[in-house]
């Protein structure tokens, strides 16, 4: 008669390099522990069902303890005992349980992002965040067919309701392409958000900051310092979007040749671009911390991920620089955003003579000058164009940074970028 296995019997035993072994349980017949010849550990059940023998495997060891294990085998053995055949039961319920798992609204979400999101589209970590963060988090654990039409109007009411229009309608337009992507894949037979139309209109955004307006930012970006503070300081120098400025890395940047080149994995349009450094550029840049362990990321509190909590970061800064606007004699900041700065840099650069085409290469822009055809055939890049004009407008920023406060409002002509 074997003896018990116990908790101190189990972790003892050695493997046997030239073959598996199975210990029987001598507290409990039928029950096993299999040893193999690498040293993992397993537990099985040894039973007969139909008039054959059949093993049954409950879980590997440490994972699933000996008494847990113990339990399994007695239940599994007692089903045996009534005709019933404990392997062919989980297997059947395994089934089941991931047929429930792949319909589970966050599960699909998932796989969406991967198969469909991340290879069109590099912005896709805001589709994920808006399809499983905040609003919808309730729904991650949902069946995807139990959600409703009249469900997503109520959570686009409630987001339109807090005041935030405009990210109803960026949800409207996730779900959409989500849904329609599931309908696509033979998960839905039909779209609960199709004709559904944006809660919200939106007008085209024509923002372009006055030069005291540019002035009272930089201060109070100056204040808050590394690295949201110094994040919007390049923005303001460099024109690019505030995504590739973000998420920069150490090793885009070549200091001593005085340029920073995005890869076009992280560029909006698709194609890698290099931005000339401006003397103001280069300092801000020399000036900040490497954080962390790889001392990858240029702007991070971790060193693993880059900067978030964006949002409320940007609503101090735009406190602070009220503040600097508003003790200047009529100086008042209206409502403005991030990507303000980038039409502002445009703007301000063909204020100040340069040209439109250098202005939309600096930009990485394939429209405007730069669609069609131009596209095709045109591949000067303007480099020293590009260079001349970062200089120009760095000196621009710099002359604000020193001169008495003046509010001195933009031309006309704005460019979108």
């Amino acid at each position: 008669m074997p003896a018990p296995l116990t908790a101190r019997s189990v972790e003892n035993i050695k493997p046997d390099p030239s073959r598996r072994l199975e210990l029987p349980d001598g507290a409990l017949p039928g029950f096993y522990l299999v040893v193999q010849p690498s040293g993992a550990k397993s537990w099985a059940v040894r039973y007969r069902a139909e008039g054959k023998p059949k093993k049954f495997t409950l879980g590997p060891y440490p994972r699933l303890s000996l008494g847990d294990a113990r339990e399994q085998a007695r239940t599994a053995l007692r089903l045996a005992s009534e005709g019933r055949d404990p392997a062919a039961m989980r297997t059947a319920a395994e089934r089941e349980a991931e047929a429930s798992t792949k319909l589970r609204f966050g599960s699909v979400v998932a796989e969406f992002i991967e198969r469909y999101a991340k290879p069109r589209n590099r912005t896709w970590p805001e589709t994920e965040r808006l399809l499983t963060k905040a609003d919808l988090a309730p729904w991650q654990d949902r069946d995807l067919r139990s959600i409703s039409r009249q469900e997503i109007l109520a959570v686009l009411d409630a987001i339109v309701e807090r005041g935030a229009p405009i990210q109803a309608n960026r949800l409207v337009a996730a779900l959409r392409r989500f849904f329609g992507w599931a309908v696509e894949r033979g998960l839905l037979d039909a779209s609960p958000v199709a004709s559904l139309k944006p809660p919200s209109a939106e007008e085209a955004r024509d923002r372009v900051l006055a030069d005291g307006e540019l002035r009272a930012i930089w201060l109070a970006a100056e204040d808050i310092g590394y690295p949201f503070g110094r994040a919007v300081q390049l923005m303001i120098l460099t024109g690019q979007r505030r995504s590739e400025v973000l998420e920069a890395e150490w090793s885009e940047f070549d200091l001593e040749r005085r340029l920073w080149s995005i890869p076009r994995e992280r560029a909006k349009n698709g194609t890698g671009h290099v931005v000339p450094l401006s003397p103001l550029a280069l300092e801000l840049i020399r000036g900040m911390p490497r954080v962390g362990q790889g001392q990858q990321l240029l702007f991070t509190t971790n060193g693993a991920t880059p900067f978030s909590g964006v949002s409320r970061a940007a609503e101090r800064l735009s406190n602070l620089a009220a503040e600097y606007l508003n003790s200047d004699p009529g100086g008042v900041l209206a409502p403005w955003r991030l990507h303000d700065l980038r039409r502002t840099f445009a703007t301000g650069c063909a204020r100040l003579g340069v040209s439109l085409h250098v202005v939309e290469k600096t930009l990485n822009h394939t429209s405007g000058t730069f669609g069609g055809i131009v596209a095709v055939y045109q591949r000067h890049e303007f480099l020293d164009e590009r260079r001349r004009a970062m200089n120009v407008w760095a000196d621009h920023v710099a002359d604000l940074i020193r001169r008495v406060p003046q509010l001195v409002e933009p031309a006309e002509t704005s460019y979108a970028a």
